[in-house]
Order: C-alpha cells, then structure tokens, then sequence
C-alpha cells in the first residue's frame, strides 16, 4: 500500500491519519474495501504497529473507516455518499442582523472594522487620549502580588464567584470612594464589572427600551453614546459650556426623559468642571421628571489644583444616581476593571442582568487589585501619578503656547489627562489631512468630532498627555508645528 505521509506535521500517528483520510477522499479506496491490517501497515510504513493503531483509531472515530473485529478494518459505506453529495453553491448575501446589530453597525463613532483585528502603526509622539504612563505603573508590586494570590489559590477561589464581585475588593472600594470622592454606600452597592463599557451596557439593559428618550451631553464620551443608541434610545443632545452639561437646557420634567448620563468631574471631552449649583440642579430636575442619572466618573482622581470635586452621587439625596468608575485610565487599560456604586432598588436586577451577561469578572485581577488598595499602594501610586501628570500638562500647555500662540486655544479645567484645543486658523475640513500629515513624522493626533453628535463649526484636537514625559511632549509639539 502506497500512503505518503511526508509532506505534512505533527505527531506521526496524526500524519498517517491524514494521508489516509486524503486517500479515502479522493477515492483511492473503494466503499467497504479491506485496509491493511496494522501489524502490515507498520512493516510498509516502517513504523510502530501503535502508531498506525492511533490514525486508525481517529478514523474510526470519524467514520472514515469501521472495524468489523480486532484484525479487520474497512471503508466505511458512508463515504460513497460523501463523494457523491455535492453542495448548493447559494449566492453570497448579507446575513440578516437583529435590529440591535443594525443600529451598531450604522454608528458614525464606531471605529473602522480593520481596527479590531489590526494594531495601529506604532507612533513616536503619540497623543492618544486615554492612554496611561504604563510604564510608570509599579509593576513588580503588581506582580508579587499576582503570585502571592496564585501560590493561595484553593478550590474557592477557582471555582464560579458572585455576579457582584469579589467582597473584600467591594468592601475596600467603600472606603476608596468614601475618602476620595466623599460617597458613601455599603459594600452591597457596589459591582464589579468588565469595564466602565459593560456598565453602560448593563445599565442600558436595566433602563432603556426601544424608544425611551436618554439626555447625554453635547459633545460627550462616544462609548455611552453607541451603547444607548444600540438599545434603541432617542438621545437628547444638551450642551456643554464653560459650566458643563447646562441645566436649563433640559427638557421638561413631563417629556418622560428615562435616563440622564453626565461627567460633571471632569466633562468629557471639554474637560470642564460642573460646580455645586448645576449639581444641585440636575438632581432635583431628576427627581421631579422621575429619571436616573449616570455619574460617569473617569479620572477624577487626577485634579491638579486642591482636592477632588465631589461626586454628584455624594449630593444625591434621592438616590437616583448610578456612579462609575473605571481603573482602566488609572492603572491600564487590560486590567478590564470597573465598578459601579447603585442605588438600592437597583442591585438585584443589575445581578441578574451581570449574572445572565458574563456570570461574574474573572477574580485573579480583583483579588491582586484588593490587595493593592488595602496596603496603600494604590494611593501612594495615584498621588505620583498626579504629581507627574501635573508636569505633563504644564508641558503640553506651555509647548502649545510657545509654538502655536494666539493660533490655538486651550479649552478645560485643571483636571484629568487629556487637553481639548481648538485650531483658530484651520478650517474643520483641513483636520483629517493635518492628522495624515503629522502622522507621517511619527506625532499622533485625534480629532474631536466623534464625540460630538454634529460635527462642529471649528477645527479641534483632543490631545491626551499622560503616556508621553516631558520631553517627548515637547519634540511632539514642535514636529506637529512645523506639519502646521
């Protein structure tokens, strides 16, 4: 019997296997036709008799080949079938999508498929919002901590794990969002999640049904925006001024708005802060027209001037506020780790709703995170992680100054990680072709328009400063000047 096996890898039972499957197909082996035993097989193949007994094992199992006693094995008959079924070639067509799907595909803020699969082509000077020092990160805390929870890892911690997290990291986050944003919740509020984006989306199931009408600020962060608009909201765009989200904007309290999502810490992407009587006046605007409000709370902690803002949640008296934060700004982005603070009425249908999501977040990186927090080396981190950002932003704002002038204008408080700059004497069209231009030189800058609803009437940039030092700032700037 000839078989040639040579041309393929892998295990050499499995390359007999696959010669034989190839010859089987291709008809070299009649239907109920007698093959070698594996005692002659082997001599001809100059092999085990074990190995030819594993192929044909496999293609037994397959039904390629049926064993009619120990020592005989034939052609299976179903092959004859095989080689005569001849599949209909249909046309290609596009799959019908759930309405859902249709509503994310048609997204303008979707990113480009190929960036899903595709790393971006790396960039020297890259000003790319969102992005941590991860290098700065105390990495060999981290790790020692990881494998001290690995070397106690027992059959509890590796089994199934509650929809709400693990207790003692909710525990530790009470008293986290206590001292730095003033809030106060038992530990049975909190749950933890896969991101700050699964919590919009978990909310968003809670909440939303096809048709309900969702207040978001304009500009705003896109994320939460394509989660409401995949569950079928109506969004009502208010606008942000040097105030934030404004108030007297909003729509009677009879127009049935469901839901209202805010970043008054630190406005995104304007970057400005929402002082006490706008607060104040969202809060009793959400209670009289009965809607809820999403505290989307991303890097608050870094404010370089006095303390931190308090939350909107800690001024809530009503207990109408879903707070989220997120570690992923913070610490790094494939950390995955978010939590949200709830109100009462809420816990149990978000768990269920988590629960019938994901069942639970994955606990290695919680148990660690826990850890981190409890020895105060997650403060001591956020406070030299604001010292540097701080630096950073002096840079950024002090380059632009120097090379751009009275050409640009720099919008937002002193607070998180990212600047909004407005281009005085380019014309929104002309943005696209700076950004090839300067990528071209290795700077990487991003364009504000995704994160409005419309495009607006002026040229602007969302710079984010956080990953670069002082003086990869400065080359940065001084390349994208000599682009412009």
């Amino acid at each position: 019997m000839l078989l040639s096996y040579q041309n393929t890898e892998g295990p050499l039972n499995r390359r007999i296997y696959i010669a034989m499957k190839v010859a089987i197909e291709a008809g070299r082996f009649g239907a109920d036709s007698r093959l070698p035993s594996t005692r002659t097989l082997a001599a001809d193949l100059k092999v085990s008799r074990n190995t030819v007994a594993l192929a044909y094992e496999q293609l037994v199992a397959e039904g390629y080949i049926v064993a009619r006693n120990r020592s005989m094995m034939r052609v299976s008959s179903a092959v004859a079938v095989t080689r005569r079924f001849k599949p209909i070639q249909l046309k290609r067509a596009k799959p019908k999508l759930s309405a859902q799907a249709g509503r994310v595909m048609e997204a303008s803020a979707l990113p480009p498929t190929s960036s899903f699969v595709t790393a971006p082509p790396p960039l020297h000077y890259d000003f790319r919002y969102g992005r941590p020092a991860i290098s700065e990160f105390p990495h060999d805390i981290w790790r020692k901590l990881l494998a001290a929870r690995l070397r106690q890892s027992s059959r509890g911690s590796l089994g199934y794990a509650s929809p709400a997290g693990y207790g003692p990291l909710r525990q530790a986050l009470s008293g986290y969002v206590s001292r730095a944003r003033g809030i106060s919740c038992n530990a049975e509020q909190i749950v933890i999640v896969n991101g700050s984006q699964q919590a919009f989306d978990l909310i968003a199931r809670l909440l939303i049904d096809p048709g309900d009408k969702v207040v978001i600020e304009e500009p705003h962060y896109h994320g939460s925006r394509l989660t409401f608009e995949a569950a079928g909201a109506k969004l009502i765009g208010v606008p942000v001024d040097a105030e934030g989200l404004d108030t007297t904007r909003l729509p009677v309290t009879s127009a049935g708005v469901r839901l209202c999502c805010v970043s008054p810490s630190h406005q995104f992407p304007t970057g400005v802060v929402m002082p006490l009587a706008r607060r104040l006046a969202l809060l009793e605007w959400t209670c009289r027209a009965g809607a809820w409000v999403v505290e989307d709370d991303y890097v608050s902690e870094f404010r370089y001037e006095g303390q931190p803002i308090e939350a909107l949640h800690a001024l809530d008296r009503g207990d109408r506020t879903i707070y989220v934060g997120t570690f992923s700004k913070i610490m790094f982005p494939s950390l995955r780790l978010a939590y949200v603070v709830l109100p009462s009425a809420l816990v149990e249908p978000f768990l269920a709703l988590k629960w019938v999501t994901d069942r639970y977040t994955t606990m290695l990186g919680q148990e660690a995170l826990t850890d981190l927090i409890a020895s105060g080396h997650f403060e001591r981190y956020l406070r030299r992680a604001c010292t540097r950002n701080a630096k950073r932003r002096r840079t950024l704002i002090g380059a632009l100054r120097e090379h751009f002038g009275e050409r640009v204008e720099i919008a937002g408080d002193n607070s998180g990680v990212h600047l909004l700059v407005w281009l005085n004497q380019i014309k929104p069209r002309d943005v696209e072709k700076i950004i090839a231009r300067a990528a071209r030189v290795g700077v990487g800058i991003y364009p504000i328009t995704p994160y409005y609803s419309k495009p607006p009437d002026r040229a602007g940039l969302l710079l984010g400063y956080a990953s670069l030092n002082e003086r990869e700032i400065r080359a940065g700037i001084r390349r994208l000047a000599d682009v412009l």
